[in-house]
């Protein structure tokens, strides 16, 4: 089957669609062939979102940078750096902010968090 056959067979099929039918199917069509990229933006992250979501939180550049960094050499950015500032936050009982900045520069704090988070403690 050539190009116009195929043409000419999908013009038959839509050719009775009312202009309300068409749009849903259009609409139903679009989302199909975005499904996929949708799935894995929800099931996958980046370090530029990372750094992105650490700074509307309020972090500098350079903190986000190195929270980022630090959460990609312990394999834990898929749990987000928001998460991971939050979470060490309560488990110290600190500001979201003081606790993202202990998490710059303190190695130790890094290990209690990726300890809680083998503990199963999400």
């Amino acid at each position: 089957m050539d190009r116009d056959d195929l043409l000419e067979k999908r013009r038959q099929e839509i050719k009775s669609l009312s202009d309300d039918e068409l749009k849903e199917r259009f609409w139903r069509l679009a989302g199909e062939i975005v499904k996929p990229l949708y799935d894995l933006a929800y099931t996958h992250t980046s370090p530029s979102i990372e750094r992105s979501v650490l700074l509307r939180m309020g972090f500098s550049s350079l903190e986000s940078k190195a929270i980022v960094s630090q959460a990609e050499k312990r394999h834990l950015l898929g749990k987000g750096a928001g998460h991971l500032v939050l979470k060490y936050a309560g488990m110290t009982k600190k500001p979201y902010l003081e606790a993202g900045k202990d998490l710059c520069v303190d190695q130790e704090a890094w290990d209690e968090l990726k300890a809680a988070f083998e503990r199963g403690a999400s």
